[in-house]
């Protein structure tokens, strides 16, 4: 018999697996218990923050990406706090990353390339209107959805350490080497808008190409090229496809073509829809706030609770025949214990038991998915005590243990005649028990 699980909550969201992990943060798999929405959970630690004085600027890029709401974003639904982490709650995207489409299956036609650049422009205009600059722009910060569209990652919470100094530059050198601009190499500050759009020409290069236009394995060799744009298009590309990628690789981030001269390019324009959706300006910042001001009051409840124990189904289920009082009888008298099996949720089976048991006059104790029923009146044999345990059998369905702990037995079979009564709804049922019941 395996040990039981130990399962994780945020406020209302269950954890699960580790999906992503940086230098800042961890990204785990979680669902909204209420809703039973998958979501990603972004979990920050907040001595970390603090260390790197990097608090206000977080504050601010997760105020900015909250009321960002485009279709070709991760969505960030709210934010929460605890004592020791930040809890960032942002859509999860099914589709995996761009990169892992390029791996698997090589370069794209440009029809196909295009309409993912597109996109990505799109998400890019949308952020840089609202002062929001990713930083590490590459092929695997962006995701793809169920449809295939394309949706913009950690817009805004890559590079969380990076400001903005008086001369309105950014001064961090940051991001994936391969993907740099060259004015963010040469530590004399940079615009975020044009540093985007030179790492948004060498996405589509390695779409059309399915290769890196700047690669080298010594970085001094790989930032010389970078710093003069020296690479070659493939002879496959069109014309207009090769001229619209020098645009937009140009070493000169002055002369380097803009959002709206992208907008306006022949080669782009091909089949291009606008973005269609509704802003909402009642977003509210209030837990952001809650959370960087750090009030108690407003902090989410952690807590780690016990799944039941996992057990052998086949096993189990040749053991249960439902509510059947006969499984309380041997040749001998009657048994100390008997078991029944149910589709219904281990929480809301220790809730029916406890309705049931209280009116009969039982204390009950609750711990990791097991009870202990009290008597509170003594009978023949002194209090009777009754012990229940849940297990898991498959994620919906569980097998209950009902023994008797102490006491007599016969008044053990007469409480368990009433306790059934009152479960027979959270009892799972086979065919046989069911032509039992009709022939009766």
């Amino acid at each position: 018999m395996s040990q039981p699980k130990i399962k994780r909550r945020v406020g209302k969201y269950e954890v699960g697996r580790t999906i992503g992990e940086g230098t800042f943060a961890k990204v785990k798999f979680a669902r909204n218990s209420e809703t039973g929405e998958p979501v990603a959970l972004k979990i920050l630690d907040k001595e970390k923050v603090l260390k790197h004085k990097m608090a206000e600027q977080i504050r601010r890029e997760i105020a900015t990406m909250k009321l960002i709401k485009h279709p070709n974003v991760v969505q960030l639904y709210e934010v929460m706090g605890s004592k020791t982490k930040i809890y960032i709650v942002l859509e999860f995207v099914t589709g995996g990353e761009l990169f892992d489409k390029i791996v698997n299956h090589g370069r794209m036609s440009e029809n196909e390339a295009r309409r993912y650049f597109q996109q990505l422009i799109n998400a890019v205009d949308y952020c840089h209107s609202r002062g929001v600059y990713h930083r590490d722009l590459k092929p695997e910060n962006l995701l793809l959805d169920t449809y295939g569209n394309l949706k913009v990652s950690d817009f805004g919470l890559s590079a969380l350490s990076q400001q903005v100094r008086d001369d309105g530059l950014l001064h961090t050198t940051c991001g994936t080497p391969n993907y740099v601009a060259p004015e963010v190499l040469n530590d004399r500050g940079y615009d975020g808008v044009t540093a985007d759009l030179w790492s948004c020409g060498v996405i589509l290069f390695v779409l059309v190409a399915g290769y890196l236009p700047f690669d080298d394995p010594n970085l001094m060799n790989l930032y010389k090229k970078i710093s003069g744009a020296e690479f070659t298009c493939p002879p496959w590309l069109s014309f207009s496809a090769r001229k619209f990628i020098s645009r937009i690789l140009d070493p000169n981030p002055v002369t380097r073509i803009t959002i709206a001269e992208i907008l306006s390019d022949e080669w782009f324009k091909v089949d291009y829809k606008p973005p269609v959706f509704i802003e909402k300006a009642e977003t509210s910042l209030d837990d952001v706030e809650a959370v960087f001001k750090d009030c108690e009051n407003h902090h989410v409840t952690e807590k780690k609770e016990q799944q039941p124990t996992s057990m052998n189904a086949f096993k189990l289920i040749s053991m249960s025949k439902g509510l059947n009082l006969e499984n309380l009888f041997e040749d001998q008298g009657f048994k100390r214990e008997t078991r029944f099996t149910s589709k219904s949720s281990a929480n809301e089976i220790i809730n029916k038991i406890e309705e049931a048991a209280k009116p009969l006059g039982f204390d009950v104790q609750k711990k990791n998915y097991k009870m202990r029923l009290a008597n509170v009146k003594a009978g023949r044999k002194g209090n009777l005590n009754v012990s229940t345990e849940i297990f898991q059998v498959a994620p919906s369905l569980h097998m209950v243990e009902v023994r008797k702990a102490r006491g007599d037995t016969l008044e053990f079979h007469k409480f368990y005649k009433n306790l059934s009564t009152c479960l027979e709804d959270v009892v799972w049922k086979t065919e046989d028990d069911m032509q039992t019941q009709e022939t009766k």
